[in-house]
């Protein structure tokens, strides 16, 4: 539901910066008020989160992350190419992280990563019935595979061993609502 007294209205618009995957556009708002204000916003064109399922483990890779400055745990997850339906890029990105190809692919949920300054929407996807095949990384991924039972996974969380937001929800989305189908 659209709550149109909070609606800003799109006075102007201009690129700050055109990326090979990211772009950087300035927006001018109109507030409700009448003010205007000005908008950084990154386009970003969708990604996908995957919480691969083996036996009664979960599959996460550990990866350095530049942004953060750190090897985070995180779930298998990437980039939508463009014109790539959200479930062709889970199994893609699932067998080039993991080496797992997916038997069956259900999709959780789907959420907004930080619409404060973003438009990227995140398809979060099931794995289960995986078939190891082998790795097929991108020629600059560097990523380790590991498993955890989803009492590991919780309290990595909560000691803050998991500091990645997707992974985070993913995993508590699937605690909440979706292991009881494992147990």
């Amino acid at each position: 539901m659209v709550d149109e007294p909070l609606t800003e209205k799109l006075v102007s618009s201009s690129k700050i910066y055109e990326g090979q995957v990211y772009n950087l556009r300035k927006d001018t708002v109109r507030l409700p008020d009448g003010r205007l204000a000005d908008r950084e916003v990154v386009e970003h064109p969708g990604a996908v989160a995957i919480i691969p399922i083996v036996g009664d483990k979960i599959v996460l890779i550990r990866q350095f992350r530049q942004a953060a400055g750190k090897t985070l745990h995180e779930i298998p997850a990437g980039t939508l190419r463009r014109g790539e339906e959200p479930e062709r890029c889970a199994a893609r990105e699932l067998e080039e992280e993991t080496g797992y190809v997916v038997g069956n692919l259900k999709k959780l949920f789907h959420c907004y990563l930080a619409p404060g300054y973003s438009t990227e929407v995140i398809h979060f996807y099931l794995a289960t019935n995986l078939k190891q095949t082998g790795r097929k990384t991108d020629p600059d991924e560097f990523v380790e595979v590991l498993t955890v039972t989803e009492e590991e996974a919780l309290r990595m969380i909560l000691s803050n061993e998991i500091e990645d937001a997707k992974t985070i929800c993913g995993i508590l989305m699937l605690e909440r609502n979706f292991f009881k189908e494992f147990k």
